[in-house]
């Protein structure tokens, strides 16, 4: 997989102290993104799946928020890590509606394994600073239990 970083102790990324993996690559393209320079897709360097988990392990987060970038670029990359990460609380960001991510069936098998997933593109005329871990008013914060209801 080609991920941008590998970030421990982020505090704005969900609750608690997190670690957060970017994923290079993001077709969305949107104005006035906080992270523009993870729209490449050959952005970053390559890690296995294992080299990732050693990473997490070093850092000892139970706790993992996956971002971007968008990382349904990448998205058999993206069902081997949210496998790999059985066990850890895990957040998602993506760019995505959760419509658009029902129609796929790699994006269903992994909204079935996570907890959280923060859905939308990020509309710069709908900033809300007072936002939870959201930069505009269209994104979403779904958690489990309402992505559960969903896929059902």
């Amino acid at each position: 997989m080609r991920l941008l970083q590998i970030l421990a102790d982020s505090v704005v990324d969900g609750p608690g102290l997190r670690t957060v993996i970017f994923f290079a690559g993001c077709p969305h393209h949107c104005p006035g993104c906080h992270n523009p320079e993870s729209w490449a897709s050959d952005g970053g360097q390559d890690y296995t799946v294992d080299q990732v988990i050693q990473q997490i392990e070093q850092i000892g987060s139970r706790r993992i928020t996956i971002s971007g970038g968008e990382p349904f670029f990448q998205p058999t990359a993206l069902v081997e890590l949210v496998a790999a990460l059985a066990g850890y609380e895990i957040y998602l960001f993506t760019g995505y509606t959760l419509d658009q991510l029902m129609r796929d069936e790699q994006a269903r098998w992994v909204l079935a394994r996570i907890d959280c997933l923060i859905d939308g593109r990020y509309v710069q005329t709908l900033p809300d600073h007072s936002l939870r871990i959201r930069g505009s008013t269209n994104q979403r914060i779904l958690k489990a239990d309402a992505l559960k209801n969903y896929l059902s």
